[in-house]
């Protein structure tokens, strides 16, 4: 099953590493991760993806919960949340393509972030479905490079992944906050 992992942590050395240490000493691959800070440069959110049983993943998240740096762990499964990847594409442009890229940009609506006499770099943003279906249309026009981000993941609404204090571990407060 495939889980999308939403973790607060303290914005220090290390925390990456250990984070990926438990998931590799487990077994479970991370398909995508992005780290980022927050509107507070001392805290970090990694949103990782992964797919695994059920039991070990339960176990990850228990232990995510243990380390010291770690300040809350979301798994959004059976959550209500939005999510967004980018995808940047290098496609062969030629006098015949052009247009027809062109198109395809508009319908997905996405935008071209750089030109050259023989490429165009389409950027396209949205969910998993949406980035697959670009790339299955503009694969036979020709990639010469991709690159694509995983997911980010918000809950959807008011409820907002808030902490008690600073540093301390997150609480539930009635609120729509976890």
């Amino acid at each position: 099953m495939r889980h999308i992992i939403s973790v607060l942590v303290e914005n220090e050395f290390g925390v990456l590493s250990r984070i990926a240490g438990l998931f590799s000493g487990r077994g479970f691959n991370i398909e995508s991760l992005c780290v980022a800070e927050t509107m507070d440069p001392t805290i970090s959110t990694m949103t990782i993806v992964t797919t695994g049983n059920e039991a070990i993943l339960e176990q990850i998240l228990k232990q995510l919960n243990k380390l010291i740096n770690v300040i809350k762990v979301i798994d959004f499964k059976d959550m209500d949340y939005v999510s967004r990847e980018m995808v940047l594409v290098k496609v062969n442009a030629t006098e015949k393509n052009r247009e027809e890229i062109l198109r395809m940009v508009e319908i997905f609506r996405g935008r071209i972030i750089d030109v050259s006499a023989k490429t165009y770099t389409v950027m396209i943003t949205g969910d998993e479905d949406k980035i697959k279906a670009f790339l299955t249309l503009i694969k036979p026009l020709g990639i010469k490079e991709l690159v694509r981000t995983g997911p980010v993941a918000m809950l959807r609404g008011e409820k907002t992944i808030k902490m008690k204090e600073k540093h301390g571990k997150g609480e539930e407060d009635g609120q729509g906050v976890l």
